[in-house]
């Protein structure tokens, strides 16, 4: 079993938001302490740590077949960073978004020229005709 405290980043569109101000956000191990996931995020990702916050979220209880079940409790850390410095899991999934943003923009200025083009030679035969 790895001595790991971060499972994993946690991915969604909460989290991206606070990546552009500097707050990565984490699944950490529940008895994982402050302290220790600062040391660990540095060592992993070589960026100086200013601050953690913890969030423990409780599992909810579920009914399942003949009874009730319980979901894991988890343990999130967001972990603010130094100004100027970046997490490149977070920084990867941006830039795509930036990118599909970007590209959505020239297919729909494109549709509009094509639309507008559309209408000019329609009002020039409409002229034609009388």
């Amino acid at each position: 079993m790895s001595n790991l405290l971060i499972k994993k980043p946690i991915i969604s569109e909460k989290s991206f938001s606070l990546a552009g101000n500097g707050v990565y956000t984490f699944l950490v191990d529940l008895k994982s302490e402050k302290k220790q996931i600062a040391r660990e995020v540095k060592e992993l990702f070589k960026v100086d740590v200013v601050s953690v916050n913890i969030v423990n979220i409780p599992g909810k209880i579920k009914r399942v077949k003949k009874g009730f079940g319980k979901r894991s409790d988890i343990k999130k850390a967001l972990v603010k960073i130094k100004k100027g410095q970046k997490i490149s899991i977070f920084e990867v999934e941006d830039d795509k978004k930036k990118k599909l943003q970007k590209e959505v923009r020239i297919h729909d200025t494109k549709a509009k020229k094509i639309n507008k083009n559309d209408v000019e030679k329609e009002v020039i035969k409409e002229k034609n005709a009388n």
